[in-house]
């Protein structure tokens, strides 16, 4: 009688152990919801973020269209994703880097609307060289498609400051015959991509250090 006593003290009823798992699944289920609902508000924000930053992209595309509207209408430029393209043939001659008249009679046109776009975004103004893929004439001062593009690139960014812009809002850019808009197929093609772009880049924001300092009043 004593020994089936013990027995009966010994044993763990089996509604415990079942009260115990289901308290354990219970919390398992509760840490994952809790990881669903971080993991999905986190998926929100990004979305969110990037529709923002996408909306704000369009706006500034817009901007700096509407800007451009009198020598985009008189067919002067083109503008493609965000980027001002000049034919190199209006620019400049086959392998020079010297601006032609009616070349700077283009660039003439692009700064006032390139000035009032800068004055309402802290962007700057990027200037690309780009080439076709033919090898540079013998005899010709650049050794390569690089060192031209390099060149019309500097020569079109110094136009630009010496017509208004502010030289700290501009630079240039060499792409040689890389980034071709269409394949180089024939005479056509390749006039296409002998060309220079001006885009619109992000502002590096200066750091407290390379901030100017401004003298204290004594």
């Amino acid at each position: 009688m004593e020994e089936l006593h013990d027995s009966e003290q010994q044993s763990t009823p089996v509604w415990a152990i079942f009260s115990d798992l289901m308290a354990a699944l219970v919390g398992i289920l509760v840490l994952v919801l809790v990881w669903v609902i971080g993991v999905q508000l986190e998926l929100s924000q990004s979305l969110a973020e990037e529709k923002e930053r996408r909306v704000a992209e369009e706006q500034k595309r817009v901007a700096l269209e509407q800007a451009l509207q009198d020598p985009l209408t008189r067919g002067l430029v083109t503008f493609r994703d965000g980027r001002i393209g000049i034919s190199g043939n209006v620019l400049f001659e086959l392998n020079s880097d010297q601006l032609q008249a009616e070349g700077e009679e283009v660039l003439q046109t692009l700064v006032e609307p390139l000035e009032t776009y800068l004055e309402h975004h802290n962007e700057l103004l990027m200037v690309s060289g780009f080439t076709d893929d033919l090898p540079i004439h013998t005899g010709n001062r650049y050794g390569d498609n690089w060192g031209l593009s390099a060149q019309r690139a500097l020569t079109v960014t110094r136009a630009l400051i010496d017509k208004g812009l502010p030289k700290d809002r501009v630079f240039a850019a060499a792409f040689g015959a890389q980034h071709p808009v269409v394949p180089n197929d024939d005479a056509e093609s390749r006039a296409r991509n002998r060309r220079v772009e001006i885009s619109t880049v992000p502002r590096p924001e200066l750091t407290e250090s390379e901030a100017p300092q401004t003298a204290n009043d004594d």
